[in-house]
């Protein structure tokens, strides 16, 4: 049997589009994607948080995974907000512009849960949601010049 080497090409110029979901009440994560599991075929669990290393703190946000088995990619749910935070060193400065909580999106405070897909997708209408818990999600084009960019590409 002869193997086959396989090469992954990254165009860095290519925008990637992100699911912005927003919670209709709050509710904690557990019960959020119980109700997604029972709606959808796959089932979302929780993985390795993503870690973003700030100056003075690490920022530890929840992430939960699925693979759709039709399409063929891999869904993954990244919480904006950060879970919990780490100190790395004390400030001797005034004025940080670091506090204990970071959001990945800072001027999409009110979005609660950021998807990304492991292939280009355009349509996350594929993903059944809990009535009255979740408003639509909206899409969100994320460009390379932002961090959270290369962030959400090292995770994948």
């Amino acid at each position: 049997m002869k193997t086959q080497k396989l090469t992954l090409e990254i165009d860095a110029d290519e925008e990637i589009t992100l699911g912005l979901v927003r919670l209709a009440k709050e509710v904690p994560d557990y019960e959020l994607f119980y109700h997604l599991n029972t709606l959808n075929t796959f089932q979302f669990k929780r993985v390795n948080d993503l870690v973003f290393h700030g100056t003075y703190y690490d920022y530890y946000y929840p992430k939960f995974e699925a693979f759709h088995h039709d399409s063929k990619i891999c869904i993954h749910y990244i919480a904006n907000k950060s879970d919990h935070s780490v100190l790395k060193k004390a400030s001797t400065e005034l004025f940080v512009n670091e506090g204990d909580t970071k959001f990945l999106l800072e001027n999409y405070e009110d979005v609660d849960y950021i998807i990304s897909t492991s292939e280009p997708f355009g349509d996350f209408s594929v993903i059944l949601l809990p009535e009255n818990l979740m408003f639509q999600i909206q899409d969100f084009h994320l460009c390379p010049s932002v961090e959270l960019y290369h962030l959400i590409q090292y995770y994948e």
